[in-house]
């Protein structure tokens, strides 16, 4: 398989874990919408090849859905997987270019070697009360949006926290989707970073991942994210590519 074709593959299965909350689909776009939360859920997921001519038609209906919604028009733009020309359109049309993901992979029981580490990991099917206070208190925002988020996913789940003593220090969740486990939600509290906590997440998560017939994992993360990049690298994870986001507000 090309590497734009798994990268597209990759990102409709991102974009089923964290479902929006409805989805219009436009000759192989996927315009999302959400109300509050997770904001990169409601975004134009463009991929496939279009005209010029077909791609000025995709954009003004998109920017017509989303002001229709009162929302800003936000796009995923993901070169080799997004048509030709999409990222320079935009940016003509006035959207500013925002944030840097990696979008990496990695063989799930190389992740299972790598990640084996000195803090007790805990696996639930749904987020417990623990599982959430800690997602929260690191990303903040409302929690209502979120639960209702994790509320729609269709494929099967599962919810890792790592321990120490009685309390959840770090937290992350994954979906298995066609044979790959997608890895969201990692969180581990300030006062617990260094300590191998995160490793032991992904350890978990890995594991459950290999008994669902998962052979392979991604995940996405912040370019920037330097601790979080060194995190995944050790775990065995290798970048395919980078994608961004254009955005542009409506009057």
């Amino acid at each position: 398989m090309s590497v734009p074709l798994l990268v597209k593959g990759l990102q409709e299965r991102a974009a089923r874990a964290i479902p929006p909350v409805s989805v219009d689909h436009l000759d192989g776009w996927w315009l999302r919408r959400v109300d509050f939360g997770a904001w990169w859920a409601g975004t134009v997921l463009a991929h496939g090849e279009a005209t010029p001519a077909d791609l000025a038609r995709r954009i003004g209906f998109a920017e017509e859905f989303y002001s229709a919604h009162g929302a800003a028009t936000r796009f995923q733009v993901t070169p080799g997987a997004s048509p030709a020309g999409l990222d320079a359109a935009l940016a003509e049309r006035g959207y500013r270019r925002e944030y840097s993901i990696s979008l990496q992979s990695a063989v799930t029981s190389s992740v299972v070697e790598r990640t084996a580490g000195p803090v007790r990991g805990r696996l639930d099917e749904h987020p417990a009360d623990a599982w959430f206070e800690t997602w929260h208190a690191v990303h903040g925002g409302d929690p209502g949006p979120e639960w209702d988020m994790l509320s729609r996913v269709p494929q099967p789940s599962v919810y890792a926290g790592a321990v120490t003593g009685n309390r959840v220090v770090a937290v992350g969740r994954a979906v298995v989707d066609s044979g790959w486990a997608g890895v969201f939600g990692m969180a581990t509290l300030p006062e617990a970073r260094g300590q191998g906590a995160a490793a032991s997440v992904l350890a978990a998560l890995a594991g459950w991942a290999a008994t669902q017939d998962a052979g392979q994992m991604y995940l996405q993360v912040e370019g920037n994210n330097t601790p979080a990049l060194r995190l995944y690298e050790r775990a065995g994870f290798t970048e395919l590519c980078r994608f961004h986001y254009r955005t542009r507000e409506h009057i």
